[in-house]
This record gives C-alpha cells, sequence and structure tokens, in this order.
C-alpha cells in the first residue's frame, strides 16, 4: 500500500483494536507501547492520537556499546516482564532500520521473537534504510522481518520519489480495514460489498486518495533495478570517502560506525558547544548543507549523502570546509 502519511497512526489503531477486542475498551489506559530512545517521534505522537497515554510509551535506553540500537534483553527483563508484573498490557513494538538521528539498526529477528512470544504488534520502521534493501549486499538487514505484523518505508527519502510517499506492508490487512473501515450509505456499491475491489478508503483516514502509486511506478519504470541500485550504491561509496577522511583527521571522532550513506563526526574532545559552532559557520558559508544528532548526550554533525547530483568533488569541498572552518573555530 502506498500512502502519503498517517502509516504510524494506522498500525497503531489495528494493533489497539485487535487487543482490546480480546480485553475490553475499558482497558485502553493498560496498554503499552516500546520504543528505543532513537524511535522516530511519530511512534510517540501516534500513541497519544489512538488514546494511549504518554505515560504508557516506554522509550527504552541505547548506548554507543551497541551503536544505539534497542537491546532485546532490555527489552524483554526490564521492560515487558515488569509491565505484565504491574498488571500492564504490551501492545506495540517498533523496531528501526535506519534511525533518524545515527543511521542505527535495530536487531530485528530477535525483537520479533519476543514481540510473538507476548503476542505484540512488531512494526518494523525502514522509513529512511529500507531503500537500501534493493541490493543483495544490504538485505540481511532484513533477517527475521517475516515475525513482523507491519513494515514501513519513506520512499520520498532516499528512492528518487517526490514527497510524499510512503509504502506499509501489513501481514493481515483485515485487521487495518476492521479499525479503519466506514460504510455510510452514499458510499455503499456493489464492487466493494462483492469485494471484486479493494476500496483504500477503508484503509487510511482520509475519505479520498491520491494516486500516490503512479509516481512510484514511473521513478522505476524511468530507472529500472540496476539504476536504482548504482544510485544507493554510489551514495554508500561517497559516505565512506567521507568517512575515510575524516578518520584521517585525528581532531574528529566518529560518533556512530557508519552503515549506510550517512557519517556522523564531532570534533573531539570538544564540548557540545564548539561543535555546534562547527555546525552553524559550515552552514552560513552557503556552499552546503549539514545537520546535527544528539545521542548519549553527545551533540554531533551529520553529514547525510542521498542527492542523485553528489559527485566525489563535492564529498572533497565537503571536508576541506569543514577543515578550514575548525581551523578558524580552534586557532
Amino acid at each position: 500500500m502506498v500512502l502519503d502519511q498517517g502509516v504510524t497512526v494506522y498500525t497503531l489503531a489495528a494493533a489497539r483494536d485487535r487487543a482490546l477486542k480480546v480485553f475490553g475498551w475499558d482497558h485502553i489506559t493498560k496498554l503499552v507501547v516500546y520504543t528505543s530512545d532513537q524511535t522516530h517521534s511519530t511512534i510517540h505522537k501516534g500513541a497519544k492520537l489512538v488514546g494511549i497515554p504518554s505515560c504508557n510509551i516506554r522509550s527504552l535506553p541505547t548506548s554507543i556499546s551497541n551503536g544505539f540500537s534497542l537491546c532485546p534483553q532490555t527489552l524483554e527483563e526490564e521492560a515487558i516482564e515488569n509491565d505484565i508484573a504491574s498488571g500492564f498490557l504490551p501492545l506495540y513494538l517498533c523496531g528501526t532500520i535506519g534511525t533518524t538521528a545515527c543511521g542505527a539498526i535495530d536487531p530485528i529477528k530477535e525483537l520479533g521473537k519476543i514481540a510473538n512470544k507476548y503476542n505484540i504488534w512488531f512494526h518494523i520502521d525502514a522509513a529512511y534504510a529500507g531503500s537500501v534493501c534493493i541490493c543483495p549486499e544490504f538485505r540481511h538487514y532484513l533477517d527475521g522481518v517475516e515475525l513482523a505484523d507491519s513494515i514501513s518505508m519513506n520512499l520520498h527519502k532516499w528512492f528518487l520519489t517526490n514527497m510524499t510517499c510512503c509504502c506499509l506492508w501489513i501481514k493481515q490487512p483485515r485487521l487495518l480495514i476492521e479499525s479503519l473501515s466506514t460504510s455510510p450509505e452514499f458510499l455503499r456499491n456493489s464492487a466493494t460489498e462483492s469485494n471484486e475491489v479493494i476500496d483504500y478508503k477503508d484503509w487510511q483516514l482520509a475519505l479520498s486518495r491520491q494516486f500516490i502509486a503512479l509516481k512510484v511506478w514511473v521513478m522505476i519504470r524511468r530507472h529500472g533495478v540496476g539504476n536504482l541500485m548504482h544510485h544507493i550504491r554510489s551514495d554508500v561509496m561517497l559516505a565512506k570517502r567521507l568517512e575515510s577522511l575524516m578518520k584521517n583527521d585525528k581532531r574528529f571522532e566518529i560518533v556512530v560506525p557508519r552503515k549506510f550513506s550517512l557519517v556522523c563526526l564531532r570534533l573531539k574532545p570538544k564540548t557540545n558547544d564548539l561543535n555546534e559552532q562547527l555546525l552553524e559557520v559550515v552552514n552560513k558559508s552557503g556552499r552546503t548543507f549539514i545537520t546535527h544528532g544528539v545521542v548519549g548526550g553527545l551533540y554531533f554533525i551529520r553529514c547525510a549523502i542521498g542527492s542523485t547530483l553528489t559527485e566525489e568533488k563535492h564529498v572533497d569541498e565537503l571536508w576541506n570546509l569543514i577543515q578550514e572552518k575548525t581551523d578558524m573555530l580552534t586557532s
């Protein structure tokens, strides 16, 4: 299913209704959602929108020791088991392939086994890094995907598709339809009622629907699988080059090991304030635009490569600019 937005809300609503059909609607304040402290904030927003109290969202801590991924042992022993003992109802777990801040990857197979053990809805957020799985060498990151109830990815992030374009796969579509369907008299028709067609009004919040899938079809027809794979691999190689340049400068450290085309660096052992200043002066130059992230209390600079026009010379120019501004700030 191709959507413009709302993926998280849809899956949370389906998970909520599946659970409350068993336990009763008076138990909605007992439902618990599990994430890591690196999970995208849309999970928190979506949970609140479907009626789950903010205090029932368990944002579990991660650390640099395991690349800021969600620890299965922490999830089960320090969160799920404690919640069950306290009378709560574990509802929903979100694992991520390529977190927003630093590109961390959660252990999908291990998390999926835990979710299945406790009958928790397991959603995989592959919004950024899901696109890399078109290349065989990256598909191992999806090991365990068969254990998921749903998985989403945003083609507008790295897959040459215009905003907005989100894809959602769901194991049991009927659960989504049961949560989102409406049947007012003015919408009744024989094709829908006989199941001759898929009526997407029952798969989303909006009644009407844009033909978003068309731009995906055009993108695939225009580029083809071979060129799409080349696009991903080229960006990853450019990120590797940037990472290698940074490693040769002892003033910098790589905060999180690079997995895809996102490079996270900071000046060491300098303060967060100095790294903020470096980001500001680099962006004020007007020659590039980079962003920041914070993990484990460390402020760092994010260099994300994803444009179709980025070449090796641009990576070298970016690094020269960062060095130039670093010299200016530290002299």
